[in-house]
């Protein structure tokens, strides 16, 4: 069975101010899914964008999209995001008193559902819940801020996690979301990694599409 690599740029490295041809310019390239980050100043030290710019992008994309939400009380929007065509949302583990029931919420909804940890959160903490996720996206820095640099605990946190999910018989992806560049790409597929989120190494290189197409490849 080959190796799962799926691509989601993510679109807070984009040129809003030319945002329809950044969307076109993803749908004519190999990614699977288009990553949004969704800030509110509160959980993460920065504010994005939110429900209308989603939407927008929705009308826009033929990619399934995959809305991170690094807000507090992520559970009061799940209709919402359903409500504009989230495919898949994910919600941070440190943000969610009643993580089970959020997550059995998104799902009800038809959504994919998926849980995030912060670089500090260890793995183990999802034990009573990974079989219920579709997908665990490991934060390689800290959120809040694209272009940061990878953090190098990140791969073992990966290995752990890949265990984890084997020794639950859960089918959740694993998502890597910071500091992903073709120069990591590979460590991190055989860590355990199935879903690569890349900002700038997409958005401000010479060729977005190629450099798509290179972490496919890898």
């Amino acid at each position: 069975m080959d190796k799962i690599k799926l691509v989601a740029p993510s679109l807070l490295a984009a040129d809003f101010s030319n945002i329809k041809s950044e969307v076109e310019m993803i749908n004519k390239s190999e990614a699977d899914w288009l990553h949004l980050d969704v800030m509110d100043g509160v959980f993460v030290p920065n504010i994005s964008f939110g429900i209308p710019v989603i939407e927008a992008v929705r009308s826009l994309t033929t990619k399934l999209l995959d809305v991170h939400l690094m807000i507090v009380e992520p559970e009061k929007y799940i209709d919402a995001f359903h409500k504009i065509g989230a495919d898949l949302i994910n919600v941070h583990y440190e943000a969610s008193t009643h993580l089970h029931r959020t997550i059995h919420s998104i799902k009800t909804k038809g959504m994919k559902a998926g849980v995030t940890l912060n670089p500090h959160t260890p793995v183990h903490l999802l034990s009573d819940i990974v079989e219920d996720v579709d997908l665990v996206l490991i934060m390689s820095v800290n959120p809040g801020f694209g272009g940061q640099d990878f953090i190098e605990n990140s791969y073992r946190k990966i290995s752990e996690l890949k265990e984890l999910i084997l020794q639950k018989n859960s089918k959740a992806l694993i998502e890597v979301d910071g500091g992903v560049t073709d120069k990591n790409a590979k460590k991190l597929y055989e860590a355990g990694a199935d879903v690569l989120v890349t900002g700038s190494y997409v958005f401000k290189s010479e060729s977005p599409i190629d450099a798509i197409k290179k972490l496919k490849s890898i």
